[in-house]
């Protein structure tokens, strides 16, 4: 294969990007499908959760990946979407919380003086010094602290 047909990529569909690595439904459904997970699944719930989605969708992803199977590729968006949905339910449906339209007007404003005299001495502030003066390796790294 030459470099050229290498470079060249088709353009991603529409939903195409919501599509997961077909490894990880594979996981998914092996990690929902374990004694541990199971156990989780009965003590929160009081029942075992259905796994048999993961499954599914590994297969569809596996059809898509390998063939280009259009009902496979629509069987898995629909259920990335249907997936999407159900995890942010509870977002869409909270009324207590007024949504933004763009950022507030200081939000990038300087912090408070106390703040900034604490921040002074933080390991990350003296870490972030160092990295810009070109020190690779801090006197903070050997220092163990037991908290």
């Amino acid at each position: 294969m030459s470099e050229a047909k290498k470079e060249e990529k088709t353009p991603l569909r529409d939903f195409e990007w919501m599509i997961r690595p077909c490894m990880m439904y594979k996981d998914e459904y092996d990690d929902c499908t374990s004694i541990k997970a199971r156990f989780h699944q009965y003590f929160i719930f009081g029942k075992t959760v259905d796994c048999d989605q993961w499954k599914i969708d590994y297969r569809n992803c596996y059809q898509w990946e390998k063939h280009k199977s259009e009902e496979a590729y629509d069987s898995l968006i629909k259920s990335e979407k249907q997936r999407r949905h159900n995890r942010l339910h509870a977002h869409y449906q909270n009324d207590i919380w007024e949504r933004r339209e763009k950022p507030p007007e200081n939000w990038n404003t300087s912090l408070p003086e106390w703040m900034q005299k604490e921040f002074e001495n933080s390991y990350l502030h003296i870490r972030s010094k160092e990295m810009k003066e070109g020190i690779e390796t801090s006197s903070l790294d050997t220092r163990c602290i037991i908290l």
